[in-house]
Order: C-alpha cells, then structure tokens, then sequence
C-alpha cells in the first residue's frame, strides 16, 4: 500500500509521521493526493465520501470554482507582498458587515494565532490576567487554552512544556452550567480579564449550548466587567453568515474566525469592538504582527469564498443544514433498527455519534462514551468509502457540496457499520 509505504518514510523525518496529531490513527493515516467536491482521493487511489471537511474549513466542499479561480488569479500578480493591499480592506469590509459584533477586524493566518492575540487584547483592556474557559474547549496549542482542552490534547494525559505560570492564570468551568461561571468569576472577579468560549463546543466531539445558556454567559460577563471572547474557528461563517453570534443573537465583546473564511486557505480573523480592537499596535500598544498575515493568495480565496456565502445565503445555508438532518435522523434509524443505545448530537452542518446512553451536554458526558465502539465505527465506515474524523472528540462536516445520493450512501454505511459492531 502507497499510504504505508509513505507512512514509513514520514516517521523517518516528521515527529509521528504527521504534522498535526489529529491526522494519525492506527496503524497508518491514508495519504491524500487530491480532493473535489465532497470527495478525497488517496495515494492508493481510492475515494471516499468526506465529512471531515478540513475539519471544518471546506464549507463550499474541496476545490470550489470561484475560491480556486480568485487564488489563481491572485497568483499570477504575486504571493506575498509585506506591504497593504486594498482586498485586504475589502475583506475585512465584508467581515464587519456580515459578523453582528464586528467593528474592526485584524487578518491573521491561523485560528490559534487569533485566539492567542484576542486574550493579549483582554488582557491589556482590561489589565487584568486570569483566563476562564471551558473544560473540552479547545482553542489551539499556546500555553494559556491548552488545560482540559479538547481536539488531540483530549487524548493526551498532560499536555508537556505547558509553563505552570501561564496555566496557573486560566481557569476552567464546566460547559452548559452557568451557575459554576458565575461562581468562578466571582471569587476571581478582581483578576478575570476574559471568558473564552467556543459558542458550540466542536473539539469533544459536538456539544451544543442549552437553551438560554449562551444568554447567561453574555450576561455574567456583562455584570462583572468581563470581556467574552467568541471562539468562533468552527462556527464562524458556517452555522450561518453571521457565525454563532447571528445565529443564537449574542454579541461578544471579541470573535476569532478560521477555517471556513478562507474554504481551505489560511486565513484567521480577530474581529470585535472598536474600543478594544483600537489597542492593536500601530493603533495602540498591544504588538501583533505576522510576516504573512493578510497574505494576498488567502485573501482573494477569502473574499472569494465570502462573497459566494453572502450570495448564496438564502440556499446555501438551509441546504447544508437540511442535508444534515437528513443524515443524522437517518443515523438515528439505523442505530434503532440495530437496538443500539447511542447519544447523536447535531446542529446545523455539525454531527456527531456517542457510544453512550447518555445525553451528551459537555465534556465530562462526552468522555463516558466508548471510544473503542467509536473506532470500530471509524474502521467500519472507512471499509465502505466514506471518512469521517478518526477521533471520538473531533466533528463531522457537511458541505455544500454533499447531495442526496451522498446522504444516502452515508446513511446505509452507517447502518451497516452499526450492525457489524451490535455482533
């Protein structure tokens, strides 16, 4: 097999094998060579149906025309310039305009490097030092977000090099319990800064908000002269336009975007208040700075795939969200038809099984699922073309470029999948 020769020669030069540890499974990763649509193609020459979806980036589906054109297009004109171009303020008009609590947006390139700079930003606006996050959050690997978090660090015991300083400022919670925030920020009221919180947890697998929940947590940051950050690097342009902020109708005081902004480009946003947004350096004295950061080749994909979701809003969104539903209440057929007892968490474009009886509402629910019953699935699934992330704590994505043949397909190799673990 290509995939495991690959995989040999890849543990020889790249720590794993991987440059991300989300991407390993046991015995080897496949290896991709190319993706179109809702489809990946491997080095083995094989397909499969994906709902990995860059973990989340390819809203539109791989390779979408006008996303690869505008790159395209850009490249003929240069790659990397180091000095402003005007689709930079294009982009960032286009952000502000659709983002409900966006006022001023900086360009970034990833989702870690916005999350990491939206907390300097608390900090210094508020001058105070603690963090509180939720435990399953997940909002990259810099020091201060990776206790309890989600993502790969779920399967890890104690995230190494990690200084005790930094994490002895961040404080977690438990996610859909407002009464444990209040608490937390009370004792610590003098010296909390900012509340970081992805808006639907997507990093334990998928965690939805309780009714009113998110309401709570806008109001105790309020009350307490706390700044509420918005991890929106999954939600962000993909529950809908306007990312969760529209969606449930709150507006925080600072937003993080990735993934789908730029439909499989690098790109990342910080966006929020003006008063705040205002301390960036050269405005104010909080140092950003990035060699690649409004890189002009993500940019024009940026603007590109921006531009088809503001277009297309009124088709795009109902479709991938219909096309879920289609897909999870047909997985909830199977999983009855096959008398197993899972929990399947859902909401707009964003699915995932639990291999537990129970009701998944954060991370400590999340962890009571099999995880072993999970890769039996993943292996199974895998066998019958179609790919979904291989962890338990990860999501799966539907895009806009899935179909009912493909809802279909995905429904019987669920089905089938869930028979052979009943056995």
């Amino acid at each position: 097999m290509k995939s495991e020769q690959l995989y040999t020669r890849a543990k020889k030069v790249m720590p794993g094998g991987v440059n991300s540890p989300v991407r390993f499974y046991d015995p080897y990763p496949f290896f991709a060579t190319s993706a179109r649509g809702s489809r990946i193609t491997t080095a083995d020459h094989k397909t499969y149906l994906d709902f990995c979806m860059g973990y989340g980036a390819m809203i539109l589906g791989h390779g979408y025309p006008s996303v690869i054109e505008a790159a395209k297009s850009q490249l003929e004109n240069g790659t990397l310039f180091c000095v402003p171009t005007e689709r930079e303020i294009k982009l960032a008009e286009m952000i502000n305009k659709v983002v409900p609590s966006a006022e001023m947006t900086r360009l970034v390139n990833t989702g870690s490097e916005a999350t990491m700079h939206a907390i300097r930003l608390a900090r210094a606006f508020t001058k105070r030092k603690d963090v509180v996050k939720f435990a399953g959050g997940y909002h990259g690997a810099h020091d201060y977000v990776l206790a309890k978090a989600g993502s790969g660090a779920a399967s890890l015991p104690a995230c190494e090099g990690v200084l005790e300083e930094a994490a002895a400022h961040t404080h977690v919670v438990p996610y859909n319990d407002p009464a444990s925030l209040e608490r937390e920020i009370e004792k610590n009221k003098s010296s909390t800064a900012c509340v970081i919180i992805e808006p639907v947890l997507a990093n334990i697998g998928l965690v939805a908000p309780e009714k009113g929940y998110l309401n709570e947590v806008r109001k105790i940051t309020e009350q307490n002269d706390v700044l509420l950050i918005f991890d929106e690097v999954v939600t962000g342009f993909r529950l809908a336009l306007g990312g969760a902020a529209e969606f449930f109708g709150i507006k925080p005081d600072l937003s993080t975007f990735a993934k789908a902004i730029g439909n499989g480009f690098p790109i990342a946003a910080i966006t929020g208040r003006r008063e705040v947004m205002q301390q960036l350096a050269p405005a104010g004295n909080v140092y950003q700075a990035s060699t690649f950061a409004g890189n002009p080749v993500s940019v024009a994909a940026a603007t590109a795939a921006l531009g088809t979701l503001v277009e297309g809003k009124n088709a795009i969104y109902p479709q991938i969200a219909r096309m879920c539903d289609n897909i999870v209440d047909g997985i909830k057929d199977m999983l009855s038809a096959a008398k197993l007892e899972c929990a399947v968490n859902s909401i707009g474009s964003m699915f995932q099984v639990f291999f537990t009886p129970e009701k998944v509402k954060d991370e400590a629910s999340a962890r009571k699922s099999d995880a072993a019953n999970f890769r039996r699935l993943f292996d199974e699934l895998i066998k019958r073309d179609i790919f979904i992330p291989p962890s338990q704590f990860e999501t799966c994505f539907v895009s806009y470029a899935h179909n009912e043949d493909d809802a279909d397909k995905t429904i019987e190799a669920y089905g089938e999948a869930f028979r052979r673990i009943k056995k």
